[in-house]
């Protein structure tokens, strides 16, 4: 209503995919115009982590968070244009209780358990457990999405990770082997903002002169779930 689209002339819904929601969205249109559904997406994601972190609690966890929001025009690539070469996820349940935010939606009833539901608002994330999940698969994660995308490691440009924190994006350059310089690395300017976090660090990419038409880009991220997402995009 606030962007003045007139009623009826277009479809809007959410994905609700915690970090890898940018992504998962991303991959939704994708198809949506490439089945022909419609002609012009957008994709934005916005996050207030600022309302559910625990202070109190964990302080070393809620200073990894910040709030922000971006968002991407897709349209159907003309010839010559970029392509997505390859996307991928894959959820790990054994991480379930990892990370995540109890309350919100339909295990507390709010009227008849005030308590629980207010104990179980705030984030909780168990560092060790998600950093020993990712250490035995993330590797053999991104080798996937690469032989899919029919690239070598060499072949990327650049790589878009979302910033869950700066030891997480320094652990993923070690267990990948992609030189530090190829990350984005905003984590320390602006936290973790959760879905926002991708397409923010690829707009501060762009505004940076990083990224330039013909590059190949590989999107990489870890979300509760557990799941991995990733996508391989030439610009």
């Amino acid at each position: 209503q606030r962007l003045g689209l007139a009623d009826g002339s277009a479809a809007a819904f959410d994905v609700n995919s915690t970090c890898l929601g940018f992504l998962t969205a991303f991959e939704t249109a994708g198809r949506m115009i490439e089945a022909g559904q419609c002609e012009t997406a957008l994709v934005f994601s916005s996050e207030v982590a600022s309302r559910a972190l625990p202070w109190q609690d964990a302080p070393e966890i809620a200073a990894l968070f910040g709030d922000g929001a971006a968002a991407a025009v897709l349209r159907k690539a003309g010839p010559g244009e970029g392509k997505v070469a390859a996307s991928l996820m894959r959820t790990y349940p054994s991480g379930w209780e990892a990370c995540g935010i109890g309350s919100g939606g339909t295990r507390f009833d709010f009227r008849k358990e005030q308590e629980a539901f207010a104990a179980h608002s705030l984030f909780h994330m168990d560092g060790k457990e998600l950093f020993r999940l990712t250490a035995r698969h993330f590797n053999g994660f991104v080798d996937a999405l690469l032989e899919r995308a029919g690239w070598r490691r060499d072949d990327v440009d650049l790589v878009v990770p979302h910033q869950a924190s700066p030891f997480a994006l320094a652990h993923i350059a070690r267990q990948t082997g992609f030189a530090p310089q190829k990350l984005v690395d905003i984590s320390a300017r602006f936290g973790n903002q959760i879905a926002a976090s991708m397409p923010f660090a690829l707009d501060v990419a762009r505004r940076e002169g990083r990224v330039a038409a013909g590059m190949k880009l590989l999107f990489l991220g870890t979300s509760a779930g557990v799941s991995f997402g990733g996508m391989a995009l030439e610009v």
